[in-house]
């Protein structure tokens, strides 16, 4: 069991540490010291203006050696490497939680479909565009769906038109970035971590879906649809 967390760019860069603070002084059995951290890609100069780090480098090894530091009681390791569909099982497996923050559906999808693979696994995913975005939690125990996949009611994530970053090469990622803001990053790291607190404190996942708007400045939980059931598969 670990506590693992893909993509530490715009939205990892302000989930990490909060939640591996709650994390390391949490006395919750589902609070996991073993920490992975994954990202294949390198902190630039240019990412200053809404990323946190020291020194340019990839960003898993940089945020892991950073966060050492500030929590000697966690065992942080980390792998700088895109998660893919051939490599999904070494980063995610039994009894894992997961926070995601990539810019991408195909991630998303492959993601996804790994914790359907478990019997038991915790999700917490976090997306935005320039001002708007939404957090999915999907939730496995016993073999079952507690919440849905990420690709419930989402085909942009079933069926991605986009490219896994580990598939594009230096002129397709620099095309492929999205113009993001630091709010909506920040709103979005928020909500995952506050639905990462229900689960330590009380073991619940309340929310499937919450969605929210920075200029409005308001989020919303979505309904559970009526034609959702658990099942031994991730659907």
């Amino acid at each position: 069991m670990r506590t693992v967390i893909i993509g530490l760019g715009g939205i990892g860069t302000y989930l990490a540490e909060p939640a591996l603070r709650i994390t390391s002084s949490s006395k919750s059995p589902r609070a996991v010291r073993r920490v992975l951290l994954v990202d294949g890609d390198q902190y630039e100069e240019k990412n200053r203006e809404r990323q946190i780090f020291r020194q340019t480098a990839n960003k898993a090894q940089e945020t892991a050696e950073r966060l050492k530091d500030f929590f000697p009681n966690l065992e942080i390791d980390f792998k700088p490497s895109y998660v893919t569909a051939e490599n999904a099982f070494l980063f995610i497996k039994e009894g894992d939680t997961v926070f995601l923050g990539v810019d991408n559906h195909a991630t998303r999808k492959v993601v996804s479909d790994r914790v359907a693979t478990l019997d038991d696994a915790l999700l917490i995913s976090g997306g935005n565009d320039l001002r708007d975005g939404n957090v999915q939690v999907y939730r496995r125990e016993g073999g079952k769906n507690i919440t849905p996949a990420l690709t419930f009611a989402h085909p942009e994530i079933e069926f991605p038109k986009d490219k896994n970053p580990a598939d594009l090469h230096c002129g397709e990622m620099v095309e492929a970035g999205v113009t993001q803001v630091l709010a909506a990053n920040l709103a979005a790291a928020s909500l995952m971590v506050s639905v990462y607190t229900i689960w330590l404190q009380e073991g619940k996942t309340p929310h499937h879906e919450i969605y929210f708007d920075i200029l409005t400045g308001k989020s919303r939980s979505a309904t559970l649809p009526e034609d959702f059931s658990t099942s031994t598969k991730g659907e």
